[in-house]
């Protein structure tokens, strides 16, 4: 029995087939067969036989992305930059390791004071106990508080660098940091050598409550004994600088030099605009706004740093 297929259908077909024969032009498989076309996903050898631990991933922080113009590097390469990025000029936050590696000749130091630790006095408690806070970062970084100190050369010149490290609480005040400072001054008067803060924090660590506003007074009045020492301090203050450091000794450097762009200020500019109920200037509160209004000596690319210093210390010797 013969059946006719009505001129709809085959029309529906031809036109299936044109459009098929098109794909496969634009595919570049014209002419292939469909034994060839299936070659190309043929598995040679059944089931997956690597191992995992075999296995290549892409490693953790291989790539990063400046935050200001959008540019992704290596980290390898953001390193051999001194942290700066190679697009804009962008400097990165490091921490005191970073530091101590770009300014002292040969990376060579003696860290100082390296034993003391925070303690919870008051059993302070926000969203968790202020001790449980410092036992988690205690085991995750190998940091003991949010400045570390150090002794080494910089162009020849012998020198004690204190740096804070931001990622320990936001690089707070506490009575750690206010002791660990005070040592560090005595340290420069008993052996005669200039002293240099780098100051990366948001202010007073709230966890300590008066005991960390004390050191407000306390670094500032070892200052003193400094300067009558006749022993040059030196301050730098990165991005950022906030509160308790830009009241205290953040401010009280015979010289008080900054890296490009770094945030300075006591409160933020948020809090300011939402208290005056007005517009703040462009480049309010980075470093080259502070400099035109008198408040820095002068602003140093972080690739400069070191030639810099020694320069200064150099002036200060003579």
């Amino acid at each position: 029995m013969n059946l006719k297929v009505p001129i709809f259908v085959t029309q529906q077909l031809v036109m299936a087939k044109q459009i098929e024969d098109f794909d496969a032009n634009l595919a570049g498989e014209e002419g292939k067969s469909e034994e060839t076309k299936a070659s190309w996903f043929k598995r040679i050898k059944k089931g997956i036989n690597t191992k995992t631990s075999e296995k290549k991933e892409t490693p953790e922080g291989l790539w990063v992305k400046c935050p200001d113009c959008n540019f992704i590097g290596t980290v390898s390469e953001l390193r051999e930059n001194l942290f700066v990025c190679p697009k804009c000029s962008f400097h990165h936050r490091v921490n005191s390791s970073d530091y101590y590696d770009i300014l002292f000749d040969k990376s060579e130091f003696v860290e100082l004071f390296e034993n003391i630790r925070s303690k919870d006095f008051l059993e302070f408690t926000d969203l968790k106990p202020y001790k449980k806070r410092l036992e988690d970062i205690w085991s995750k970084t190998d940091l003991k508080d949010s400045m570390r100190v150090a002794v080494g050369k910089i162009g020849g010149h012998e020198i004690v660098i204190a740096c804070m490290d931001f990622e320990f609480i936001g690089g707070s005040l506490g009575s750690v940091m206010g002791e660990k400072f005070s040592r560090a001054v005595d340290y420069c008067i008993l052996n005669k050598l200039p002293y240099m803060v780098i100051s990366k924090s948001g202010g007073a660590r709230m966890m300590e409550s008066a005991f960390s506003l004390m050191q407000l007074a306390k670094t500032s009045g070892k200052l003193s004994q400094l300067s009558d020492a006749k022993l040059p301090y030196i301050s730098l203050l990165t991005d950022p600088t906030f509160g308790g450091i830009s009241a205290s000794f953040g401010m009280l450097g015979d010289l008080n030099i900054a890296e490009p762009d770094a945030l300075i200020g006591f409160a933020g500019p948020r809090v300011i605009k939402e208290t005056i109920k007005k517009d703040l200037p462009e480049g309010f509160q980075r470093s080259e706004f502070v400099l035109e209004h008198g408040f820095l000596d002068f602003i140093v690319a972080r690739k400069e740093l070191k030639d810099k210093l020694a320069t200064v210390l150099t002036l200060f010797k003579n």
